[in-house]
């Protein structure tokens, strides 16, 4: 059966996007270790400047991806934003990227690495990372290997990383709209209170907001909790007004 049977497999055997993701490094990982060896495989998504391992082999896999996150640069980071394939033959004669990662990495037990970027359409990039605790494991036959399978597998990736893009913004929006939600009522509360407009209400919050130096989120649910519950109620005065103290 060919990568490409295996991977499909994966997906309609997979409960969801994620566990797919997570399968399909580990798959990779299988695919790449060879003659006993182990590997680990993290798919590293980057997207508005930010990173994030969307599927991962292990837990260490994910660890060592995250590596490079808190430093800000790496092999799969470098492969994600240039578009193109990075080799570390050996982590103890590599300083492209400072003592701390190569350092870091290394305290895994790993040795090599190899980033392979995937094109994506839109801003959002992606690379595949493979880890071997075999120094330059990923040179000639084997890294001739992973590029094969990069490519045959590209079509399933592309696709998993785009639904997932679209997840991603699905939960986006569900908080802002939740987060538009409660501002809402905070503001209905607002008015009715001073018996402004909804403006007004708007600028209230909003002060509230600024002068606590808390989210307006935040001031708003709190708010909405404070009416909905059995505490005091919380009065937001409106700008120039007098103020009349805490309403029961």
């Amino acid at each position: 059966m060919s990568a490409t049977d295996q991977v499909q497999n994966l997906i309609l055997e997979s409960a969801d996007f994620e566990d797919f993701l997570n399968e399909l490094a580990r798959f990779s990982a299988h695919q790449m270790a060879g003659d006993g060896d182990d590997a680990l495989c993290g798919i590293t998504l980057l997207r508005d400047r930010k990173a994030a391992t969307i599927g991962w082999s292990s837990d260490s896999a994910r660890e060592v991806d995250e590596i490079q996150y808190s430093l800000s640069q790496g092999p799969c980071l470098t492969a994600a934003e240039e578009e193109r394939e990075v080799h570390v033959p050996d982590l103890l004669e590599e300083n492209r990227w400072g003592p701390d990662y190569a350092t870091a990495v290394a305290s895994h037990g790993l040795r090599s690495v190899l980033s392979l970027p995937f094109t994506l359409q839109g801003e959002a990039k992606a690379a595949l990372n493979l880890y071997s605790d075999v120094p330059r494991k990923f040179e000639g036959n084997a890294a001739a290997r992973a590029r094969d399978f990069t490519r045959e597998i590209s079509q399933a990736l592309r696709l998993a990383v785009r639904f997932s893009l679209h997840a991603d913004s699905a939960s986006n929006l569900r908080a802002t709209l939740e987060s538009r939600t409660i501002i809402d009522i905070a503001v209905g509360i607002v008015m009715a209170q001073n018996r402004c407009s909804q403006q007004a209400a708007v600028q209230i919050l909003t002060e509230a907001s600024s002068n606590s130096n808390t989210k307006l989120r935040d001031i708003a649910k709190t708010l909405v909790d404070s009416v909905g519950g059995t505490g005091a109620r919380t009065h937001y005065e409106e700008p120039g007004k007098v103020s009349q103290g805490t309403r029961s």
